[in-house]
């Protein structure tokens, strides 16, 4: 009988085993593992197993019918293939010898994946602040779901379930890589935020959600609108300050800084812009206008936002300025004056009388007429009138110089406002004279009717001394045609000169007195120094007397050509002479007593 000796180690048929288990099998679950074998008998053959190398799993060893031992794979725990995709366990096989013997058996269990986890999102909520003006085409975010899982359930594919607003026509999702572009442009003044919910899906039908804000932020893109809601297109001149011209809406869609309005007004016009509330401005008068200035205003409304750059609108306000009679007519000069021959035709034009108003329509229209008066006892409008319309000034009548010389009135212009308003004028005629009376002798008078031309020498005893002028002195005195004036002026010249020459005969007068009054004093108080005299001497006394009284004047002058004198006289005086020549019985005085 040989007796059996230990050495024979327990062996496994294949010492490389692998298993494939889902990592959704249940606790408890048991998988048959092979045995070892061992040629020893009794005790030194196999005796037991042992498993090592994992929590998740156990030994376990049924009994088979013919006493032998068949070692099982217990599943002690639930598996995740997400926290282990494998497990790795060794199987010892022990006999009974002494000492012992084992053999080994490596085991790989690849966990088999099941569809235990949905996607996750890596943020529950994806914000994202784009400006209005980004390109269309430009990713405004990316969303991103992991699934641990792996294959099939592992692959994710993204998806949108709701929006709000006009989202889903501004943005596409790419299912794959779940970016969101932009499809059409974004207006902040539309929408300034866009909501997603963006759905994650794997392959198992596990899914998870997020949710994408969408913020739109406001650039300058809009300029302010102005909205003309009331407007005036005719004002009064007289309109109190602070009249409302126009009642105005200004908005700026844009927000922040770049929606803040500022308006005004450009230029110097008499207005001014308030604001009413809110977004309402009014336009009203800052003073009193005057439509003689400017008659009609385009006043322009400016609006700018408080963007960089900064935008700007405008608007124009037509505005007729309506005229109140406010200026009198104005006469084109201070006075006027006009040379009116006399003698003129009976309503012949003498001058034009011009005056303006500033005022317009109605009340510029200007009429004229005489201001009441009179002339020589009869009524002023019997001489001149003045055409309503025009201001022309005729004579009523045919002047005569040697009875008006000149004509004074007033001339009045009124406007056809309501009240009227009136301004004056002076107008001065001057009636010039014309040669259309003849010379008349006023001295002597006419021969009396049947005296004969004998008597003349009795008329030259009376009027000894007296120079008479003939009749056609006066024809050369003043030609036809000449002005009365220059007659007149004839006239004093001859006066003058006659003046001059009679002051030097009184000259010459005084000197001879003083000449005898010298040789009085130098000669003999007898009358016998007188006998060597010369006769001549005392006859040049006398002659000297008559002279002077021959040639005394007697001169009257008047502006009237028709009524100017000339008178010779040989009884006026306009010095002292020397006494008449005594009778010739009586000494005659050589010097008189005055």
């Amino acid at each position: 009988e040989i007796t059996d000796i230990n050495d024979n180690a327990p062996s496994f048929k294949e010492v490389d085993l692998e298993e494939r288990m889902s990592e959704a099998t249940a606790p408890g679950s048991r998988f048959p593992l092979p045995d070892a074998h061992d040629p020893d008998s009794g005790r030194n053959s196999l005796q037991s197993y042992e498993l090592s190398g994992d929590e998740h799993f156990s030994l376990a060893v049924q009994a088979g019918p013919g006493g032998d031992q068949r070692p099982e794979l217990v599943l002690a725990k639930a598996l995740d293939r997400e926290e282990a995709a494998f497990h790795e366990l060794v199987l010892r096989a022990i006999d009974g010898g002494d000492p012992a013997r084992t053999g080994t058996a490596r085991i790989r269990v690849n966990v088999v994946d099941a569809n235990d986890n949905a996607p996750v999102f890596s943020q529950a909520e994806y914000t994202v602040r784009v400006p209005e003006d980004v390109a269309v085409g430009s990713v405004l975010v990316t969303v991103a779901a992991t699934d641990t899982d792996e294959g099939l359930y592992g692959s994710v594919k993204y998806s949108l379930k709701k929006s709000t607003g006009k989202a889903l026509k501004k943005v596409q999702l790419d299912s794959e890589t779940g970016a969101i572009t932009l499809l059409q442009s974004l207006d902040y003044e539309e929408g300034d935020s866009y909501e997603l919910e963006v759905q994650g899906r794997d392959g198992g039908d596990l899914f998870d959600t997020a949710k994408v804000v969408i913020t739109v932020t406001d650039i300058n893109d809009n300029a302010p609108v102005i909205s003309v809601r009331s407007t005036l297109s005719e004002i009064s001149e007289d309109a109190p300050s602070g009249t409302v011209v126009a009642l105005l809406h200004v908005q700026d869609r844009d927000s922040g800084a770049n929606g803040e309005v500022r308006c005004s007004l450009d230029g110097d016009v008499p207005f001014l812009m308030e604001k009413s509330f809110n977004d309402y401005y009014r336009v009203v008068t800052a003073r009193e206008l005057d439509r003689e200035q400017v008659s009609e205003y385009n006043v322009t409304v400016r609006a700018a936002d408080g963007g960089s750059p900064s935008l700007q609108s405008s608007a124009v306000l037509a505005l007729r300025v309506l005229d109140v009679n406010d200026n009198a007519p104005v006469f084109a000069e201070e006075r006027y004056s006009a040379r009116v021959a006399e003698n003129n035709a009976a309503g012949a034009l003498v001058l034009t009388v011009r005056a303006t108003d500033a005022d317009w329509g109605q009340n510029a229209r200007v009429r004229y007429r005489l201001s009441e008066g009179r002339v020589r006892g009869a009524a002023l409008s019997s001489y001149v009138s003045v055409q309503a319309e025009t201001g022309a000034l005729y004579a009523l009548r045919s002047l005569d110089y040697e009875q008006v010389r000149e004509l004074r009135l007033w001339v009045r212009a009124e406007d056809g406002g309501a009240p009227a308003l009136s301004s004056n004028v002076s107008v001065l005629l001057q009636i010039v004279d014309e040669n259309d009376n003849a010379p008349q002798v006023l001295y002597p008078p006419a021969a009396p009717p049947g005296s004969g031309s004998g008597s003349g020498s009795g008329w030259g005893a009376a009027w000894s001394g007296v120079e008479l002028a003939p009749r056609c002195a006066a024809d050369e005195a003043a030609a036809p045609g000449e002005p009365a004036g220059s007659l007149t002026r004839w006239l004093v010249l001859a006066v003058a000169a006659v003046s001059c020459l009679f002051l030097a005969f009184l000259l010459l007068l005084l000197a001879l007195r003083l000449r005898r009054w010298r040789r009085r004093q130098l000669l003999p108080p007898a009358g016998a120094a007188l006998r060597g005299v010369p006769v001549s001497h005392f006859v040049g006394i006398d002659g000297v007397r008559a002279f002077l009284q021959s040639y005394s004047h007697d001169v009257s002058l008047t502006a009237d050509s028709r009524k100017s004198q000339l008178r010779f006289s040989a009884s006026a005086s306009c010095c002292d002479t020397l006494p008449a020549r005594p009778l010739p019985d009586e000494p005659a005085p050589l010097l008189g007593d005055e």
